[in-house]
């Protein structure tokens, strides 16, 4: 008996002190958690008699307790990350309910937290800056999840952090100043998309022992800062864009062990008196642009160092696995100039004037014939042009003409190379009304509150639309070279791109533009409108066809906004396909300057606020299009389309079958459910009342490629059937949060 009593305290004192009761309220944070995650693997065996204080560890599942308070959560799930599921046939991320801006509400209330590690768990959205609540935090790890967007700037105010690792994620943009993490000795950004600025460490972060920066879009010279970094033992550059030369303080950190800065654009010759640190063991600078001979602690006398400098341009190693000498000096020429000499800035300016001055010889000679011949075609049409005159400001003047054999002018034939259209052109006002013969009615396409649309035929015999501008207010020509400089550039696969222009003004005042003409390219396969209202062309749109059209606006939205072009009208008949189903906006806002001597070319004093207004209004309106695709026909009014909305979003929180039964017959048994409840989840969030709530168009796109990996790993699997999809469940429980953006 005295034995059984022994070993019962024997066995109590070895459970460790972290075993001990959880108070329930985190218990219902865990399980909340278990509910976000979609139930993966490592926590499909909780249940409501679960003790996590008492959890076995495991390298997947690691709950730490103390004083009856979460310490520690680490969760590893089974989901590849975004580098690792590019050859998948399906996306690893969480399912369209998912909320990370609601997971991490639910996480950031274990206010004990000393260690998160979220690895591998689909997790995906823009890490929301609430997350810095966890005031305590001393270890963060998210890696290989689909986290996207910029690092908070709250990421700073982890005061206590030790490791950060935010590696195989989607990040982007700069790092935010990680100076105030004093005592950090972890940091691994690797395997995302951040750059082109070199982080800033500050130079008292001593305290570091790895940084790890790889597989980024850095772009800059690595900086003398980090010889600072005394306790630097692993540091790893590489597969990024790094210019300069090889900072040679980096061998000789008294504490460094392995250096990689493999795959970067490092230039020049390494100097001869480099030292090593004894520690050091490992050192990869493969594939840059370095010359000369390596420094002997590099060379093959070092002892117990692997060093690996292939493809460089070294001349005292083997030359098979090194370029010319002439490859790495063109490369690093290309890469950054060198600087330019007093002498050679000096001849460059008196070469510039001698330039100039033949130029305005020309431009003077040039402008009196003009001029004259101006006057005398002016007297030929002034029956018909009575008060205007033609203003086409230069871009190349009629760079794009060239005589025919029979006298008259064509346009060259030369075509861009990646969307077959020709150079952007300046027309005269001649050439417009000969191309619409003189603004015939009968060739009126369409009118709206822009102006008028014509069709159109060049000289060169290709069919064009000529959108009529009759300006209100008045404009110089400065502002308005500045915007249809800005015009000319808007040329992208799903837009109909603006060919060229042409600026009239007023006769009694040549320095006020009256109309402008816009030439776009003729896209002749009818509108999405035309496709959804007909049976016959309808019928041919399958849930691929509608998916591939929609991210296609999608995309044309995202350029246009990418340019500061927002508020488009973006409605189904705005929206051209061409012979391969390709969408191209047909209608995007090329309205012109509102007043003289605006700076901005596309609006006035109040242009940042409209334009994100106007962006989210492009967004309702891409959410109105998917409605459409998804029901097979048009939407008459902003009413309907809530009505709309709501019916979906009914339906898909009942039943798949009800949700199916809301969609256009043509595309039954072509879908797969996930990827239509994808995509209905996208326009549901595009609909939001409140213009804030509403996604931004990089979501939008990220969501829909999700959609379509879906819908193309389910046609490969061969179990492709809008029948078979009510099969599909896994909805989690109503009293989360449905919103995913």
């Amino acid at each position: 008996m005295k034995g059984f009593l022994f070993l019962g305290l024997f066995l109590f004192f070895l459970i460790p002190f972290s075993s001990s009761q959880l108070v329930p309220a985190e218990s219902r944070i865990l399980f909340q958690i278990q509910q976000f995650l979609e139930n993966p693997p490592v926590l499909q065996e909780w249940n409501k008699w679960t003790n996590f204080c008492f959890l076995p560890q495991s390298p997947s599942l690691v709950i730490t307790c103390s004083g009856n308070h979460i310490t520690e959560l680490t969760i590893v799930g089974n989901k590849k990350s975004p580098f690792e599921s590019l050859k998948s046939s399906s996306p690893q991320a969480l399912s369209g309910k998912f909320s990370i801006d609601s997971f991490f509400t639910v996480v950031t209330k274990l206010s004990s937290l000393k260690k998160l590690s979220l690895v591998s768990l689909g997790l995906w959205g823009s890490l929301p800056a609430k997350i810095s609540r966890l005031h305590s935090l001393e270890v963060l790890n998210i890696t290989s999840n689909f986290i996207l967007g910029e690092i908070p700037s709250s990421i700073v105010n982890f005061k206590n952090l030790k490791s950060l690792v935010l590696a195989r994620n989607l990040f982007n943009g700069s790092v935010p100043d990680l100076k105030g993490l004093k005592i950090l000795e972890e940091l691994d950004l690797s395997g995302n998309n951040l750059g082109p600025k070199f982080p800033s460490l500050g130079d008292n972060n001593n305290n570091l022992v790895s940084l790890n920066l790889s597989n980024n879009l850095f772009r800059s010279e690595i900086p003398n800062g980090l010889n600072k970094f005394t306790h630097l033992q692993n540091l790893d550059l590489s597969s990024n864009k790094l210019v300069g030369p090889m900072p040679s303080f980096l061998f000789s950190l008294p504490a460094i062990q392995s250096i990689s800065i493999a795959k970067n654009q490092l230039s020049g010759a390494l100097p001869g008196s480099v030292s090593c640190s004894n520690n050091l063991k490992f050192v990869d600078f493969s594939s840059n642009l370095l010359m000369g001979k390596l420094p002997a602690c590099l060379g093959s006398s070092s002892r117990n160092r692997t060093v690996i400098n292939v493809w460089n341009c070294l001349s005292s190693t083997s030359t098979k696995s090194q370029h010319p000498h002439t490859f790495c000096e063109k490369q690093a020429i290309a890469v950054k100039p060198p600087p330019r000499t007093s002498n050679e800035k000096e001849q460059s300016t008196v070469k510039l004037g001698v330039v100039l001055g033949l130029i305005a010889g020309i431009v003077v000679v040039v402008s009196a014939v003009g001029f004259l011949i101006f006057f005398i075609v002016k007297k030929v049409v002034r029956n018909r042009d009575q008060g205007y005159k033609n203003d086409s400001f230069a871009f190349e003047k009629n760079s794009t003409l060239s005589k025919t054999a029979d006298g008259g002018n064509a346009r060259r034939t030369m075509r861009m190379v990646s969307l077959g259209l020709p150079p952007y052109h300046v027309f005269t006002l001649e050439e417009m009304e000969e191309a619409t013969n003189s603004f015939d009615p009968t060739n009126l396409v369409g009118e709206g509150s822009q102006g008028q649309l014509y069709r159109g035929w060049l000289r060169d015999g290709s069919v064009v639309l000529v959108k009529c501008l009759k300006l209100k207010q008045k404009h110089s020509p400065q502002i308005l070279q500045q915007h249809m400089e800005m015009i000319s550039k808007l040329r992208h696969r799903h837009l109909v791109s603006v060919l060229g222009h042409c600026v009239v003004t007023y006769q009694d005042h040549p320095n006020t533009a009256s109309t402008v003409f816009i030439v776009l390219e003729n896209v002749v396969n009818g509108s999405l409108k035309d496709h959804l209202s007909d049976w016959r062309k309808r019928d041919v749109l399958k849930w691929p066809q509608r998916m591939g059209i929609t991210m296609g606006i999608a995309k044309g939205i995202q350029y246009l906004h990418t340019g500061g072009v927002t508020g488009n009208d973006i409605k189904l008949e705005n929206v051209l396909l061409d012979e391969t189903l390709t969408a191209r906006i047909s209608s995007y806002n090329i309205s012109l300057p509102p007043k003289v001597g605006s700076e901005n070319p596309l609006a006035g004093p109040d242009h940042f606020t409209s334009a994100k207004e106007a962006e989210k209004e492009d967004i309702y309106q891409l959410g109105v299009i998917l409605l459409e695709v998804i029901i097979g026909r048009p939407i008459n009014s902003r009413s309907e389309a809530e009505d709309l909305k709501l019916q979906v979003e009914t339906a898909l929180a009942e039943s798949p079958s009800k949700l199916r039964d809301l969609t256009d017959p043509c595309i039954r048994g072509t879908f797969a459910y996930d990827s239509l409840k994808t995509t209905v989840q996208i326009a549901i969030n595009c609909l939001e009342k409140e213009p804030s709530r509403r996604p931004s168009v990089e979501d939008v796109l990220w969501h829909m490629q999700y959609s379509i990996q879906v819908q193309e790993g389910t046609t490969n699997s061969g179990n492709l059937s809008g029948n078979q999809s009510g099969k599909l469940s896994g909805k989690i429980s109503g009293n989360l949060n449905n919103k995913f953006y």
